[in-house]
């Protein structure tokens, strides 16, 4: 399967925070769900790979070029949705479709205005009239509406209520299938990639930590309720996290199948990424 997007050994080291070592690949016509707590280092890997953060160690590769070597000519390929992305308040998006014309070689005004329409945004008012809502849109079409080849996307739904992060996602789905697009997209609305994400990154304290289908994880891993006289019987290599509760214990498993074979517990419930997450981070090993 051909790679658009490959992230291999990427290092960057703050005063109080580090990336270390971080590898995924993105394979061609797929969308990747990258999750983590705030602060995990996201962002950070976000903006490197956008040559936002120029001073790490590593390789990134897009479309199979150097990040850095050929950075215009990947630019043109990308839409990006940044978290702390802002446009002017005193613009329209009349005034955007203008400028993205000169930017962008494929921008299509007819596609964008047509957004415009769908998501009820008015052309000519200024961005400051906007709610949080309709500037998240905004940012959204006009991430999309030059027909790229990778969308990058951290918290594309932040501020959203239900319906229009619907409307959000059946977009994304529709860029898949009617382009030839990728999508890396940072959430930490969890049930929303549980959806649509072919690929689960996760990431913690600068470390992925498991990257790996969303199918795998939500078909093969589950989550084993039992006493603590059961829990002792568990073999630690039978088991990635666990977390004690009060009246019972939490056991991550990667595998439910196997381990009903080799153990009389019945019951394995299906792991939602919430749960992932929590185990992850707060269970014990």
């Amino acid at each position: 399967m051909e790679t658009v997007l490959e992230v291999k050994n990427l290092c960057k080291k703050y005063d109080n925070f580090e990336l270390k070592n971080v590898s995924f690949k993105l394979p061609k016509g797929m969308i990747m769900g990258f999750i983590g707590e705030n602060g995990a280092g996201k962002t950070t890997t976000l903006k490197s790979i956008l040559g936002i953060i120029k001073s790490y160690t590593g390789e990134i590769k897009i479309f199979g070029l150097d990040s850095q070597k050929e950075d215009k000519k990947i630019k043109e390929e990308i839409g990006v949705v940044l978290d702390d992305m802002f446009f002017p308040e005193i613009l329209t998006p009349n005034d955007i479709n203008d400028c993205m014309q000169n930017i962008y070689k494929n921008w299509d005004t007819k596609m964008f205005n047509d957004f415009l329409k769908d998501f009820a945004l008015p052309a000519n008012k200024q961005i400051k009239t906007f709610s949080k809502g309709m500037r998240k849109k905004l940012e959204i079409i006009t991430a999309i509406s030059h027909h790229p080849k990778l969308l990058i996307l951290d918290e594309p739904t932040s501020g959203l209520d239900p319906v229009a992060r619907a409307e959000v996602i059946e977009i994304f789905q529709k860029q898949l299938a009617n382009a030839d697009c990728s999508i890396l997209l940072s959430s930490h609305i969890t049930a929303d990639l549980e959806h649509i994400a072919d690929y689960i990154t996760f990431i913690n304290n600068g470390d992925i930590i498991l990257s790996k289908t969303t199918n795998e994880l939500l078909d093969k891993y589950g989550i084993v309720k039992c006493s603590e006289t059961e829990f002792k019987k568990i073999d630690k290599k039978d088991y990635i996290k666990y977390k004690k509760n009060k009246y019972e214990y939490e056991v991550l498993v990667e595998n439910k199948k196997d381990f009903k074979k080799k153990y009389d517990i019945k019951v394995i419930d299906k792991i939602t990424l919430d749960d992932l997450m929590v185990l992850m981070i707060k269970g014990e090993k």
